[in-house]
């Protein structure tokens, strides 16, 4: 019974380092060199939270406006997003 206890524990704690170390995994924050661009994440490919996630890769369609990617400074407009998210 003493074993099985501490093998349940040691899985657990585990299980929260995982947990702790993908919620630690938000994207650093980009060089001078990249910006935000709002609207052109497709689905589960988000660079950090917005609207109804809470971290990068969860969005759950493509396009949605208040999803963002890092793309290379200047270019955003010109692949089709917004340089800033939509106003609630």
């Amino acid at each position: 019974m003493k074993q099985q206890t501490t093998i349940q524990a040691a899985v657990a704690g585990l299980l929260a380092l995982g947990l702790a170390a993908s919620v630690s995994a938000a994207p650093v924050p980009p060089d001078a060199s990249k910006d935000k661009c709002f609207g052109i994440a497709k689905a589960g490919q988000n660079d950090c939270a917005a609207g109804k996630h809470a971290c990068a890769g969860q969005s759950t369609v493509d396009n949605d406006p208040v999803s963002w990617k890092y793309v290379a400074k200047g270019t955003c407009e010109k692949v089709g997003g917004k340089p800033a998210a939509p106003k609630s």
